[in-house]
């Protein structure tokens, strides 16, 4: 294998999916959240999987690692994040950042909306081995509101990979959910992420 083809694999593993990945994601200790911390997505409350249930590591202070395509670089140290996976390839993460008001979480959430308008076009531009395409799947209507997006990455070698995000806003509270697994669009269930994304941020405040 190349030096530039491991790369490539390296910066696509926060989209390629997997057990081990996903396990890979929640640290042996984790921070305790707070009584007045917003409140996280429960497995359950995940797009139901047809042959595994979910699990969740602990809510953990700090930026997830590995950091999510697309919008990890955004990311600050005061993210709270919590990792989730099932028995097969299916894994999904949901991060949310307390800003100090009302207008800078807006445009925080404008920049992580701009970084997903424009990830695909980047992953091409970066990684010649792959393509990648990208989906708007409109806005959901909750607190501040919530945007839907799916990017969709195939490699020279065989990989197919697709993942959806969400980016939800209630006052100064931000929060991002991606959902992720082998496959393409098809494979991708929009209508009950978008459920879960209202779930995630009508819990917010």
């Amino acid at each position: 294998m190349t030096i530039r083809t491991r790369g490539i694999r390296n910066a696509l593993t926060a989209l390629a999916t997997g057990t081990v990945l996903a396990l890979a994601a929640v640290p042996a200790t984790a921070a305790a959240g707070t009584a007045d911390a917003p409140a996280f997505l429960d497995p359950a409350d995940l797009p139901p999987h047809p042959s595994s249930p979910w699990y969740a590591g602990p809510v953990t202070a700090g930026r997830p690692d590995p950091l999510p395509i697309c919008v990890g670089d955004a990311l600050p140290s005061v993210s709270v994040h919590r990792a989730y996976w099932t028995d097969l390839d299916t894994n999904a993460l949901q991060v949310t950042v307390v800003e100090r008001d009302a207008q800078r979480a807006a445009d925080f959430a404008a920049l992580l909306r701009k970084d997903l308008a424009g990830c695909a076009k980047k992953l091409r531009s970066q990684f010649p081995d792959i393509t990648a395409a990208k989906k708007y799947y409109g806005k959901v209507k909750v607190a501040a509101g919530a945007h839907v997006y799916g990017i969709h990455t195939t490699a020279t070698w065989g990989a197919s990979d697709v993942a959806l995000f969400s980016v939800g806003r209630d006052g100064r509270t931000v929060t991002v959910v991606k959902w992720s697994q082998m496959g393409s669009f098809r494979d991708a269930p929009v209508k009950a992420f978008k459920t879960t994304t209202r779930t995630a941020v009508g819990q917010l405040s």
